[in-house]
């Protein structure tokens, strides 16, 4: 069992970072592997709509880490998307990435757990995951809770650590996710199977 953690800030080891890493501790706790993805500095072009995607799976521009993000995605077991906050909302080069994974793929995507983090300053948190958890809630992905709002608070890693709070959502997140992939898991192994998605669903996710 393994868990995709996309780490949405161009800072590698800043507060978004501290996060993911306490979700990523708590899920080795329970046994599940994670594996996380960080997007980095460079420039992530927006979705055209060209709908070449519908043919291939995966996106026409290759320039970028969309196409590995669907590939890791595909193979993942859940994934927790983490975002510093920008003027209320995640990070625009996270979106641009979400985008382009999500829209005509996320299919493949379906009945996987899936959570957003975000840390930010003081304000503007709730928005962010908001905007985040829309991607799952459109592509059949449970999204799975805390105790409260998924977010930390502090303007660097050693402020977020500081965070008491935040500190232990992040780890009752890495709990919850752990033991819903694990159900999940179970069900499968009982006979227990998803609904079926019908034709037109599969690669009209987010028109």
């Amino acid at each position: 069992m393994k868990v995709l953690l996309i780490n949405g800030s161009p800072h590698p080891k800043g507060c978004t970072f501290t996060a993911l890493s306490t979700v990523a501790a708590q899920l080795k706790k329970n046994g599940v592997e994670s594996e996380l993805i960080q997007i980095g500095s460079k420039a992530i072009r927006g979705c055209i709509a060209c709908g070449k995607c519908k043919d291939t799976g995966y996106c026409v521009f290759k320039d970028d880490p969309v196409n590995e993000v669907i590939d890791l995605l595909r193979a993942a077991d859940g994934v927790v998307v983490g975002s510093p906050v920008y003027y209320a909302g995640p990070n625009a080069t996270l979106c641009a990435l979400l985008d382009r994974a999500f829209f005509m793929k996320s299919a493949p995507y379906a009945f996987k757990p899936a959570a957003a983090v975000v840390s930010c300053r003081r304000g503007g948190a709730s928005a962010s995951f908001d905007r985040l958890n829309k991607y799952f809630t459109i592509a059949r992905m449970p999204v799975v809770a805390s105790q409260y709002w998924n977010s930390v608070h502090g303007n660097n890693a050693e402020e977020v650590v500081q965070d008491k709070e935040g500190m232990q959502i992040m780890r009752t997140l890495g709990d919850n996710m752990a033991w819903l992939i694990k159900c999940i898991a179970a069900g499968k192994a009982a006979g227990i199977n998803p609904p079926a998605i019908e034709a037109w669903e599969a690669t009209n996710f987010i028109r």
